[in-house]
C-alpha cells in the first residue's frame, strides 16, 4: 500500500525545520561565544502539583542532547531524542533529495503516524516519572 505523497507539506515541514536548525545554531552559538543563558521560568504545573507535566525534563534533554551527552538527554525526557531522531532523518534525506534534483527520491514520506509516536513517548514518560515520584517518593528531574 503506497503513500501518497504531499510535497507542498513536505517543502513547508522542510522549510520550518530550516529555521529551526537556524534558532538552535543560534541559541547554541550564543551561549557559547557570547555566554548568554537560555532559561525558561520554572514549570507552574510541577510548582502547583508536585508532579511532573508532560514536558518537565524537555529544556534540559535538549541542552544535554545539544551537548552530546545523548544517554543522559533521554532519561530526562526521550520524546526529545525521539523528535531529534525524525527531525534529522527527515532534514538529511530531504536534503539529498533537494541536492540530486529529485533523482534520489528517499525524502522520508511525512505521516500523522509520527505525530502518534511522539504523543505516546511523551505520555508515557510523563506517566512512569509520576508514577515513581508517587510509589517511591523520589523525583527523577
Amino acid at each position: 500500500m503506497s503513500q501518497n505523497r504531499n510535497r507542498k507539506q513536505e517543502k513547508d515541514i522542510y522549510i520550518c525545520g530550516l529555521i529551526l536548525l537556524g534558532l538552535l545554531v543560534f541559541w547554541a552559538g550564543a551561549e557559547r561565544f557570547l555566554g548568554l543563558e537560555f532559561s525558561l521560568p520554572p514549570c507552574v504545573f510541577h510548582r502547583l502539583t508536585g508532579l511532573y507535566c508532560p514536558g518537565c525534563g524537555g529544556t534540559r534533554a535538549c541542552r544535554l542532547l545539544l551537548s552530546g551527552h545523548i544517554f543522559q538527554s533521554f532519561l530526562y525526557h526521550p520524546g526529545v531524542l525521539v523528535a531529534a531522531g525524525l527531525y534529522a532523518w527527515f532534514m538529511l534525506s530531504h536534503t539529498i533529495e533537494i541536492l540530486s534534483k529529485g533523482r534520489l527520491r528517499i525524502g522520508l514520506l511525512y505521516t500523522d503516524k509520527f505525530l502518534y509516536l511522539e504523543a505516546g513517548v511523551i505520555l508515557l514518560q510523563c506517566f512512569v516519572k509520576n508514577m515513581v515520584k508517587l510509589l517511591w517518593g523520589t523525583g527523577i528531574l
